[in-house]
Parts: structure tokens; C-alpha cells; sequence
């Protein structure tokens, strides 16, 4: 396939604004209503084609929910909410509208309907802890705190078509989610036991390639985002020398700044064949997004109870939305917020103003002016809209005018151990920038599987959307600084993840193992 310099202009339309103040993270804290919802936060979503061992054909989907898990955060750990719905979209004929709808309901009860109680001294007095003793793969009798989910699709529009029930290969519709990882001694393997909550599944209207089935896993796993958070908070603050204790915005890309390096996230992963997403062979580009909704009506219990600690009711409301990454946190104004995460793809036009005119080259020339850092010049930057609205022609353009993350599944997954973190960046050759220059699938490095052809857990969206967003594939006299180096210091690539799904590493413990004495180190 051949590739257009267009490829580029994909990624600079989503790092094109930075208000000082605003969040750097994918989605995690971007709007002021979610601040105060946490469990419906989605913070990252992911689709790219498959790429373990026998898992050709098939799409991965990984939305992750509820940010800045930190792993010692009991005795009550991070749960889902079971009063919201959590949905991942896609369309797949291009009009802006969700063709196929994953619908996911959670469910929060305790052991035996009043959770487990000891006696003590004469009494049976209620546990406050979510389990009483270590658990394993199959062997959770001294859970706690129990959490389960049903999922349903949709075919269509999400709220006036038929839902029908995803059951696992095992004819059960009602699936588990396992503990968060309270720590070594409460599960010793968590490993394993994550594993046992990974489900085949039998999706209505799919047919699998043969010998093969979907599958679907909801569970807490280790942060997946890289992002040098606290000193983008902070004006962006940075250094060009490489002295002290700030990263080096022209330095290399791997400087130990990964804000995100302890934090858990809770994860809803999906792996679906792909002929199950697309419409049909001649139309193989698909667009994806998440969203999380609750009830309008809430009104507090005055008398609250585990299950009821308020009274919910009325349509649903969509208070969270989430495609590309970095979209909400830098393009969209603080006032628009919480009215982008209430929209629909179809209705990006009224938010197109944001990506004419971006600040966040102004904002890094008024910082690093003296280190030859100078914003682009050509305005209004109808080429960022066009991408950030449309996909890239000859890639993954599928005819609608929207955000949301664009997967062409006819191009081939690059296998792990051969990505590159800068994704199809590198297909660019920057020596000869210009706005229409063309792209080279044989330039050194070039990953045409990798953002923004989907996203991967691997691609370094940060450093990417630096780079574009200061005129990486802009000639030199529209960006004169366009080929530097941009670079935010924490740095991310496949090899912090595994090869298989859901590809996510196993979240950190609460409380880890400490080495005893004479152990080796």
C-alpha cells in the first residue's frame, strides 16, 4: 500500500492545543465532572490488530477505565460502577454512528448477600476486608467483595435497536472480575489467577475463523500510559541542557519521567475477528470509541445500604467519551469539556475551532525561544482538521467526518518484536519535509501497523504529537523548528507489555513480596 504524507498529518491533529493547567495524561482527569466520578473515567482505549501467535484476523480491544490506581489503595479497591454503562462503539461504514455496540453492566454484591462474618465473642460480626484468606485460580471461598459483569451487543443505534447476550463457550452469561491485586499474600499468583477470568465466548452473528473464538477480560492491570505528567502540569516544565531534575524536551526519549509508572488502571479488553467488525471485505477500515453513561436521576439514601447507596433512574446520561488519545486534556477548551464527553461523533463540527489555531506551539516557543524553538506559521491549520475530522486517505480514511480511532484491518499486524514505538512516524522521511511530500513504507523504521492506523499499547503517542504538532511534516518555512527531536522524557515501547492478551502486564501488587534475608537479588 502506498502511503500518503498524510499518515503524518493524522498525528498532528491530536496534540494541537495545551492550556496551562490542563492534564497531560491519555484521558485520565480531563474534564471537571468526571474529576468527581472516577469509576467512569475512561482514560485509554486501544484497537489494533492482533498480533499473538494463532491470532491472526482477529482485532484487539483494550478501553480502560477509573485512572491513578494506586495499588495499596484498600480496604475498598477500585471497583466499576454498577449503577453506569460502560460501551465500546464502532462504525463501520463510515457515517459517524455506532454500527456495533459492546455494552458492559457490572455488578457489586458480597459473599453470601451480607458478606462474611466471624464469630466473635459470641457474635457474628461482619469483615471489613474484601478476603479473609489467600486466593487462587478456582478457589475463591475467602473472597469478599465479589464483582461480576454481563455482556450484550448491539447492532445499530445503541438505544433503539435489539440487544442480545454474550454468552461464554461454557453457555454462562454472567462472566467474573477478578480481585484487584490486594497484594502477594492474599493472591500469591496473581498471574495465574487473572487468567482464570479470561473468557471464550460465543458473539450472535459471528462466525470465528475455525478452531478459534473471541474473547473478553474485565480486570485491573498495570497502567499502560507513559507520560511525563507533573512537569506538563507545570508549565511544561523542561530544560534543553539535560542538568537537574527535569527532562530534557530535546534529550533522548527514554529519561526515567513516567509519572505512571506505579499506577493500576482497570481494563475491559475484547479480541474479536475482524470480518465481525468490518462491514465487509471491500470496506476493511473500522472507527472505534468508548463512552460510559449513568442515570440522569440520582438522589442520595438517606438510609444507605451496600447495594443501594442511592436511588438511580430516568434515560441515560453519557458523561464520559473517550477515541483518540490527548483529545479532551489539549484540544478541547475547559468550558467545552464535559460537553465534548456528553457528544457524538457525528456532531464534531461544533468542536472544529479547537484545531485551527493550536497553542500549544506558541506556549513551547514562548518557553524554549532560546533554544531555537519556534511555533509553525502557516495558519489555520485546515490540514490538521481534515485529518483530525476524516482519517488518512489511502490508510484510514473511512469516509466519516469525526474522532474516534481509525483501524484499516486489511494492514497487516507488525509482529512484536519488531515494532517501533514511534509507529508510522517514521514512514516520513524528514529530510525532505515538506506538506506534500509523500511517505516511504521503506524509510528506516517504518511501522505502517502503528498509531495513528489504530493504537497500540507500545506507540509513544506523546513524543509522536510533539513532534507533528511543532511542524514535523511541515517544509522549513512554515515550521522552522519542526525536525527537532521533541520528546517529553518518559518514553514507552512493546517490550513493557506482553505478546498476548490482553497484553496489559498483570497490575502492581498492594503489597509486594519483600525479599527475606539471603535471598538472592
Amino acid at each position: 500500500m502506498r502511503l500518503t504524507n498524510r499518515l503524518l498529518g493524522g498525528l498532528a491533529a491530536f496534540t494541537t492545543v495545551l492550556v496551562p493547567g490542563a492534564g497531560w495524561a491519555s484521558s485520565h482527569r480531563e474534564a471537571p465532572f468526571l474529576t468527581k466520578n472516577p469509576k467512569v473515567d475512561g482514560t485509554d482505549l486501544y484497537i489494533f490488530n492482533s498480533f499473538a501467535s494463532g491470532r491472526t484476523g482477529y482485532v484487539t480491544i483494550l478501553a480502560n477505565y477509573l485512572p491513578f490506581q494506586d495499588p495499596q489503595g484498600g480496604p475498598n479497591f477500585f471497583t466499576l460502577d454498577p449503577a453506569a454503562l460502560y460501551e465500546i462503539h464502532v462504525d463501520n461504514d463510515g457515517d459517524a454512528r455506532e454500527d456495533i455496540t459492546f455494552q458492559f453492566r457490572f455488578q457489586t454484591t458480597l459473599a453470601g448477600g451480607s458478606g462474611i462474618q466471624l464469630d466473635v465473642g459470641g457474635k457474628k460480626i461482619a469483615v471489613p476486608y474484601s478476603a479473609v484468606g489467600p486466593l487462587a485460580a478456582g478457589h475463591e471461598d475467602s473472597r469478599n467483595l465479589l464483582e461480576t459483569y454481563k455482556l450484550q451487543i448491539v447492532r445499530g443505534r445503541r438505544r433503539d435497536r435489539t440487544v442480545e447476550a454474550v454468552a461464554s463457550t461454557s453457555g454462562a452469561s454472567t462472566f467474573g472480575k477478578p480481585l484487584d491485586n490486594v497484594g502477594t499474600k492474599t493472591i500469591p499468583d496473581y498471574a495465574s489467577y487473572a487468567r482464570s477470568f479470561m473468557y471464550d465466548i460465543n458473539l450472535p452473528g459471528c462466525t470465528p475463523p475455525r478452531g478459534t473464538h473471541p474473547r473478553v477480560f474485565v480486570g485491573q492491570r498495570k497502567e499502560g500510559f507513559s507520560v511525563n505528567l507533573g512537569q506538563i502540569f507545570d508549565l511544561l516544565h523542561f530544560n534543553t541542557s539535560g542538568i537537574g531534575d527535569v527532562a530534557n524536551i530535546l534529550g533522548p526519549q527514554y529519561q526515567g519521567f513516567d509519572d505512571l509508572a506505579g499506577k493500576n488502571v482497570t481494563s475491559i479488553a475484547l479480541e474479536i475477528p475482524a470480518a465481525c467488525l468490518i462491514k465487509d471485505a471491500q470496506h476493511p477500515i473500522i472507527g472505534a470509541w468508548t463512552t460510559a453513561s449513568v442515570r440522569q436521576a440520582r438522589v442520595i439514601n438517606p438510609d444507605p445500604t451496600f447495594e443501594r447507596p442511592t436511588h438511580e433512574g430516568g434515560p441515560w446520561a453519557q458523561v464520559s467519551r473517550l477515541g483518540m488519545p490527548l483529545v479532551n486534556e489539549v484540544v478541547i477548551g475547559l468550558k467545552d469539556k464535559d460537553r465534548f464527553n456528553s457528544s457524538e461523533p457525528k456532531d464534531d463540527a461544533q468542536f472544529a475551532d479547537y484545531v485551527t489555531n493550536p497553542t500549544l506551539p506558541a506556549v513551547a516557543e514562548l518557553l524554549f525561544g532560546g533554544a531555537g524553538v519556534v511555533a509553525p506559521r502557516r495558519f489555520p491549520r485546515t490540514d490538521l482538521v481534515a485529518a483530525f475530522l476524516t482519517g488518512i486517505p489511502g490508510v484510514n480514511a473511512n469516509g466519516s467526518t469525526a474522532e474516534m480511532v481509525r483501524l484499516n484491518t486489511a494492514i497487516a499486524a507488525t509482529p512484536a518484536d519488531h515494532q517501533n514505538s514511534y509507529g508510522a512516524a517514521l514512514c516520513f522521511d524528514p529530510a525532505t519535509a515538506k506538506l506534500d511530500a509523500k511517505l516511504n513504507v521503506n524509510h528506516a523504521g517504518c511501522d505502517p501497523a502503528g498509531f495513528p492506523n489504530g493504537r497500540r499499547p507500545g506507540d509513544d503517542v506523546v513524543d509522536i504529537e510533539l513532534r507533528v504538532a511543532m511542524g514535523y511534516l511541515l517544509n522549513t518555512t512554515d515550521a522552522p523548528a519542526g525536525q527537532l527531536p521533541y520528546v517529553d522524557g518518559a518514553g514507552i515501547s512493546q517490550s513493557a507489555f506482553d505478546t498476548t492478551f490482553p497484553y496489559l502486564k498483570d497490575p502492581r501488587p498492594g503489597a509486594p513480596q519483600m525479599p527475606k534475608p539471603g535471598d538472592p537479588q
